[in-house]
């Protein structure tokens, strides 16, 4: 065994620490503590940001292929789908599933109120999964039945607002720039959905596409979006940029970020959040652990001299003392992670802790924390202590054997 580890060991057995034993235990603690509200910071962001992105995208797509012209309103202009360009979209890399849409703006009235409304038409190649895991009533339309009061989905925001259930009929009435007239259309509420997300929620029923192709007299081969989903996620803006350079001159592509900004850059600010969190932490961590390793130092000092006398080098007694501040660090982390762990699993499985979906978009605290992001985590804590733990080591440079040896 080498010199110092031994040395190192022999502290560390020590059944009597005097005046370090208690600030050992309180390093310890603020290591643990330290560590276990990092955990569980990047878990709860993490959870959150990638909860509310799914929410989006899940409504509506990562990408979306619209006419390239300055319009703005719900009067959508209509894209051939059946141009080859449309049709190569799968063989794209990253792209997992193409659908088509379309939106058109009206009015639900019922009895006794109304209500502004978007009608979002879906094909029958539309992927359903998000939805069926935010129905909380009822079940998804049957498309393309060939009857007049076709199915539609609302959201329970809707539903409390104007009093519906599923198996309820409601009338919709649209306006076409063009025509003079309201054009009525009956829909049967089939399933009502809940995404918290008041965006979506307040205003779009989701029905069949045919309904909104005739009411604008488009023929069966147009659609109002070509909706992507992309396999990969995280990789969203550079499929994004190699659609770009291949897309026809009268089409233009969009991301989900570019499409809802103010969602995406509420969700960059929590980043900043994580990031002052982890500097204070580990600032609060490494002062501590610079204040430990002092103590130790100066409580030794007797130990080093003689130690120096004996012909020890300062860089080895450095290490005696580096090597016994890694312990603590050590069992700091393992507390740590016990604790901040013990919290992402419960949360995970059982959502304790409820959050007010109003506010958040969501009614419990998600949790995500990937073994990589835990990993780096606990790297970059114990690397940054060590280093953090060379500035007091520089302390026994100054120290004389001569004066050491009389030091009580």
């Amino acid at each position: 065994m080498k010199f110092e580890k031994f040395i190192a060991k022999r502290l560390s057995s020590a059944k009597k620490e005097s005046f370090s034993k208690p600030v050992i235990k309180i390093s310890s603690v603020s290591v643990a503590l330290g560590l276990a509200v990092m955990i569980i910071s990047i878990a709860t962001v993490v959870g959150f940001k990638n909860s509310i992105k799914e929410k989006v995208t899940g409504f509506t797509s990562h990408l979306e292929i619209l006419p390239f012209d300055n319009n703005k309103s719900l009067e959508e202009k209509p894209i051939n789908i059946s141009r080859n360009f449309i049709k190569s979209l799968p063989s794209f890399e990253n792209v997992k599933h193409i659908q088509f849409s379309a939106h058109k703006g009206g009015v639900l009235k019922t009895e006794n109120q109304i209500q502004g409304v978007v009608l979002k038409g879906v094909d029958t190649d539309y992927d359903w999964s998000f939805l069926k895991n935010n129905l909380v009533e009822g079940s998804i339309p049957e498309l393309k039945q060939g009857k007049q009061d076709y199915g539609v989905l609302i959201s329970k925001m809707l539903a409390d607002k104007l009093d519906l259930k599923t198996g309820d009929f409601i009338r919709v009435w649209f306006i076409n720039g063009n025509s003079a007239g309201a054009r009525g259309r009956k829909f049967k509420i089939t399933g009502i959905y809940d995404t918290g997300m008041e965006e979506f929620d307040g205003s779009f029923v989701i029905g069949d596409l045919d309904v909104v192709r005739k009411l604008n007299g488009w023929d069966k081969h147009s659609a109002g979006t070509v909706e992507i989903i992309l396999k990969n996620p995280g990789l969203m803006d550079e499929t994004e940029d190699i659609i770009y350079h291949k897309i026809p001159f009268d089409l233009n592509i969009y991301s989900a970020k570019e499409l809802y900004p103010q969602i995406y850059n509420w969700l960059d600010l929590l980043d900043m959040n994580v990031v002052v969190i982890l500097i204070l932490l580990i600032l609060v961590a490494g002062i501590n652990m610079i204040s430990t390793l002092l103590i130790l130092i100066i409580e030794r000092t007797s130990m080093v001299g003689l130690f120096k006398a004996l012909g020890a080098t300062n860089s080895s007694i450095g290490k005696i003392f580096l090597i016994r501040s890694s312990y603590i660090i050590i069992k700091g982390m393992f507390w740590g992670n016990l604790v901040g762990l013990s919290f992402y699993f419960i949360q995970k499985y059982f959502k304790i802790f409820p959050l007010d979906p109003e506010s958040y978009y969501v009614n419990y605290v998600p949790v995500q924390l990937g073994f990589f992001n835990w990993f780096v985590l606990n790297t970059g804590i114990l690397v940054i202590s060590i280093i953090i733990m060379y500035i007091p080591t520089w302390y026994i440079n100054r120290i004389s054997p001569s004066k050491a040896l009389r030091y009580e």
